[in-house]
């Protein structure tokens, strides 16, 4: 009795194994650069979240897949496609308005975010959105005005500053 108990044991560690193992493929997969964009697509779809996640940080993964990735259920997935170089103008205005804040912040403070995507952060709810607004580079002037007139005195403070370097260079 003891013996088929470890025999059972045994075969339920081979068979999570060999799934943690499948799971590791499609991760590494997802994340290759070779990997297809149809394939990319399939995987996308892939009910494991971190497969998903290397999916989002796929320089290789097109335009509209990360569109549809920034409306994942992960907010892990979101944050990947936020920093992914391949992300669209779209797809930043998207996250944009991402119902998290640690997706809006890692919006906020990304260096390659367009300047469309950060007038928009300039108007959230959350100071320490608006902070990091003011603090980035591609933040525009137009909107660097905007927060040299925001309630907080912290965030108007660092838009000027910001505003005054970049007229310095």
């Amino acid at each position: 009795m003891q013996r088929a108990a470890a025999l059972v044991l045994c075969w339920a560690l081979l068979l999570g194994a060999a799934a943690a193992s499948d799971t590791q493929q499609r991760m590494r997969a997802a994340g290759h650069p070779a990997t297809t964009t149809d394939e990319l697509a399939r995987l996308a779809g892939d009910a494991d979240w971190r497969v998903r996640k290397a999916v989002a940080s796929n320089r290789k993964t097109t335009p509209d897949l990360l569109f549809a990735l920034a409306g994942d259920s992960n907010r892990e997935v979101r944050i990947a496609v936020a920093t992914n170089l391949a992300t669209d103008e779209r797809t930043f205005l998207k996250l944009a308005e991402d119902p998290q804040v640690a997706v809006r912040s890692v919006v906020s403070r990304f260096e390659y975010v367009p300047a469309s995507a950060l007038r928009r952060l300039a108007e959230d709810e959350v100071p320490a959105i608006r902070l990091e607004v003011a603090r980035n580079w591609n933040t525009d002037i137009e909107t660097l005005t905007l927060l040299m007139r925001d309630s907080d005195e912290q965030i108007a403070a660092i838009a000027a500053h910001t505003l005054e370097e970049r007229r310095a260079q």
